[in-house]
């Protein structure tokens, strides 16, 4: 072998030596990166590692599942810890109460005058909703921020255009959730009022509101009429 074939020979094993040594030094693959390259359909706005080892929480705007990049697999459903509380409820109960601070008060119907603000999102042919009415009815020291999000009676709209349209709003929400029937003399809703039903709508799908009634207090979610819990938080 000549000179310069052995030294040839000698460069090209050394720079071979190099680059598997440096492919074996490569940096691992994040999940976010193993995420999108597996699932690139499916968009996601954060992933953090969850108490369960080699497991994340993925958000993906006000869903909540979870990715295993061992398996590629995406799973969804409840995180439930020994106390029977839900994780992943508390989580989306959280992200929701940042999106509450946001919320433009202003379009919502305002009851009361208290010390205290509740945040509520509602439906006025729900029955849940008006038990959770009448509770607030026996508390002076609130000031309620109503928004409207009839999930489960759309026919309730017409309703919500009234009470968002009357002069005296917190008077026609009362009379709403007492189950009385729309005024014969009330006039139709103007197409600003229908805009407004329909951004408080928009609203609760943006807070990823999924029920009624559900309210915000101190930053906290409450889902239902839990009179309990609210009056743990409004203590």
């Amino acid at each position: 072998m000549s000179f310069k074939k052995g030294l040839f020979t000698g460069i090209f094993a050394a720079a071979m030596l190099l680059l598997v040594s440096a492919l074996s030094f490569a940096a691992p693959v994040t999940p976010e990166a193993s995420f999108r390259s597996v699932f690139p359909q499916v968009p996601f706005d954060s992933m953090t590692p969850t108490e369960i080892t080699g497991l994340y929480e993925v958000m993906s705007g006000q869903n909540i599942f979870y990715y295993y990049p061992e398996k590629e697999l995406i799973l969804t459903g409840e995180i439930v810890g020994k106390d029977l509380k839900s994780r992943t409820a508390e989580r989306k109960g959280a992200m929701a109460a940042r999106l509450v601070k946001d919320l433009p008060l202003e379009k919502a119907v305002k009851v009361g005058d208290g010390k205290k603000t509740v945040i509520e999102f509602t439906d006025p042919d729900c029955p849940y909703c008006r038990r959770a009415s009448e509770y607030f009815t026996k508390r002076s020291d609130v000031t309620r921020y109503v928004f409207f999000a009839p999930l489960a009676h759309p026919a309730a709209i017409t309703k919500i255009e009234y009470i968002l349209g009357a002069a005296n709003k917190a008077e026609a929400y009362d009379a709403m959730m007492l189950g009385q029937e729309i005024p014969a003399s009330a006039k139709p809703a103007t197409p600003e009022i229908k805009q407004l039903a329909q951004e408080h709508m928009a609203l609760a799908k943006k807070v990823g509101i999924q029920g009624t009634p559900t309210f915000f207090v101190n930053g906290q979610m409450v889902v239902g009429a839990d009179a309990k819990k609210l009056d743990e938080l409004l203590r």
